[in-house]
């Protein structure tokens, strides 16, 4: 049995279509390459039911081929005379077979003659295929097979056996085990060429594909039913998060950063006295303060991110950036919230290489991650989606509601779903109102009410 596991795959004898593989051999007819194929193997086609002969019961004193001459001859057909007194007999019709094409008397085919065209075996002997490369001899010019015989075969066409004749099994053939049945119907053979691999410890090679694997498009997936979010979408939801998280940021460290320059500036403005006197500046040295609120700045800078973006991904799977366009985290298991422990791990994937950007390798990587979902056609994931085993996906639109129907406004975060009917009055023109108003008689409408 081939380790190929079963499927639609192309068939290599003809790459323009594709055909079913059952791990022993191609099943069913081959459909186009570009169609859909179906669920599981082709659906068996039955065979037609065979057509019995049908015979026509004529009367065994009269047949067809006597009225025929009787009529022919003008005369009427011969009625058998009773005795008197006796009661007719009864005749018991019997089934007509009808009268096969049979050759003229005295003319038949030449002694040890077998049905077919070619050459004959001698008496005593079987038939045995002909050499390679022989021909059966044309037939006489204006030669025409007598009535009931079969035609000769054309110039060229090798002679066939005569009837009867079987087919020897091919080199290395094994009678098959009892109780094996034979293929399905419609079961066609493997491509020329095919070959049986052994039972028994046979292994595919390494690197081995089902064949033509890749010529097939890859269908785009569909997590949960709904669409991938756009690589553009998400670009633009982490460009409104980061200058969200900036602005946090200045109302947060502005103070540190104030104690930062305070620091800062007079060290500037004396390595650029030196300069415009012409001197050999010094190294600027940064104090033991500036040191302090400089990972002061980058720790808060962190931490500020991490509470701006964990939280609402462990609960709604949105920032504020995803929910302006319409974007969401899931699992890839379910819909269900993520929780925070995954939300953690795929902002550390990301967020935590903020804390090295003193040495530039933490904006790198950074970036790395922000282009990955780039490499990962499929399912769009980013470095830190796989992470957390999340995918980001779109959400639909929001479905319009009429104007002016009680109850049809959609809640925040309903996304445009249909309201909750509530208890209706009797008499009340809109199911679900409460009122006690009734409806307006359509005087437009003609035939109602005037």
């Amino acid at each position: 049995m081939s380790s190929l596991p079963a499927g639609w795959y192309k068939d290599p004898a003809d790459t323009s279509t594709q055909r079913y593989w059952d791990g022993d051999g191609w099943l069913g007819a081959a459909i186009p390459a570009d169609a859909v194929p179906p669920d599981g193997p082709p659906a068996v086609e039955a065979e037609p039911p065979a057509t019995p002969s049908a015979t026509l019961p004529y009367p065994h004193s009269a047949t067809p081929s006597a009225a025929s001459s009787a009529t022919s001859s003008g005369a009427p057909p011969a009625t058998p005379a009773a005795p008197s007194g006796a009661p007719p007999a009864e005749t018991t019709p019997q089934p007509y077979n009808a009268p096969q094409n049979q050759p003229q008397p005295g003319f038949g085919p030449p002694p040890n003659w077998h049905p077919g065209w070619g050459p004959q075996a001698p008496p005593g002997q079987s038939w045995q295929q002909p050499p390679p490369g022989w021909q059966s001899p044309p037939p006489p010019q204006g030669y025409q097979a007598p009535q009931g015989y079969p035609a000769p075969p054309p110039e060229g066409y090798p002679a066939p056996p005569p009837q009867g004749h079987q087919t020897p099994p091919p080199q290395g053939w094994q009678t098959p085990p009892q109780g094996w049945q034979g293929p399905p119907p419609g079961w066609q053979g493997p491509y020329p060429g095919w070959q049986q691999p052994p039972a028994q410890g046979w292994q595919p090679p390494p690197g081995a594909q089902p064949p033509h694997a890749y010529l097939y498009p890859i269908p785009e997936a569909r997590p949960h039913g709904m669409a991938l979010a756009g690589l553009g979408q998400r670009l633009m939801a982490r460009i409104i998060d980061i200058v969200l998280v900036l602005v946090l940021n200045v109302a947060i460290n502005g103070w540190f950063v104030y104690q930062w320059l305070q620091d800062f500036m007079p060290i500037y403005r004396d390595y650029m006295d030196q300069v415009m006197a012409g001197q050999e500046p010094t190294v600027m040295q940064p104090t033991a303060k500036m040191q302090t609120l400089s990972w002061a700045v980058v720790l808060i800078a962190t931490l500020v991110w991490l509470a701006y973006e964990a939280p609402s991904i462990a609960s709604r799977g949105q920032t504020l950036g995803k929910r302006l366009m319409r974007i969401k985290v899931v699992r890839l298991e379910s819909t269900e919230p993520i929780g925070f422990g995954r939300a953690f791990a795929r902002w550390a994937r990301i967020g935590m290489w903020t804390l090295f950007w003193w040495c530039g390798l933490g904006l790198v990587l950074q970036f790395l991650d922000s282009i990955s979902p780039l490499f990962d056609q499929r399912l769009r994931q980013a470095w830190h989606d796989k992470a957390a085993a999340t995918v980001v996906i779109a959400l639909p639109p929001p479905i319009p509601t009429a104007p002016g129907v009680p109850g049809s406004a959609p809640g925040p975060g309903t996304h445009g779903s249909a309201p909750t009917p509530g208890p209706s009055a009797p008499g009340s023109g809109v199911p679900g109102s409460g009122t006690s108003e009734p409806a307006p008689a359509p005087k437009d409408i003609p035939g109602g009410p005037q």
